[in-house]
């Protein structure tokens, strides 16, 4: 049986909204799990964590929870978990909860071109989702040019 050693990426998502286009394959940089329920993540979070010590490495909330049980979400992690914990809202706005220096936690207010450029950077996305990003397109492009 071949284990996989990525470090893993939960996202519970809203199952009657859209899919999003995650990177869900052998290549991508993080292991992705899915979960139809924000309350199976709750559980799983809690389980995972504490008893099967695997290595999580973000908590994605895909326009699942209010902002109430993002917090709660985050008061019930266990001190030892120094990984992301990201909420995305139904305006692609959301918020990121990050280890800080000295181990405590840090919440960051994101914008739509800031959390999809955290979803970009971290490799999360399908390259389809990512040639029509506006971030990716703001970038200049550069052709070489042979001058005689």
């Amino acid at each position: 049986m071949n284990q996989d050693s990525r470090r893993i990426t939960l996202i519970s998502r809203h199952k009657q909204l859209s899919a999003r286009n995650w990177k869900n394959s052998p290549e991508s940089r993080s292991r992705i799990i899915v979960l139809d329920s924000f309350a199976i993540l709750r559980a799983a979070v809690a389980r995972t964590l504490v008893e099967l010590d695997m290595d999580i490495e973000r908590i994605v909330l895909d326009r699942c929870a209010s902002a109430s049980e993002y917090l709660s979400l985050l008061a019930q992690l266990p001190y030892e978990f120094a990984g992301d914990v990201l909420m995305i809202r139904d305006d692609e706005s959301g918020f990121l909860s990050a280890s800080g220096r000295g181990g405590d936690r840090v919440l960051y207010s994101l914008a739509a071109p800031d959390l999809r450029f955290y979803l970009e950077t971290h490799g999360l996305l399908s390259a389809a989702a990512e040639t029509a990003s506006p971030v990716r397109s703001s970038v200049l492009q550069f052709r070489q040019r042979a001058v005689a």
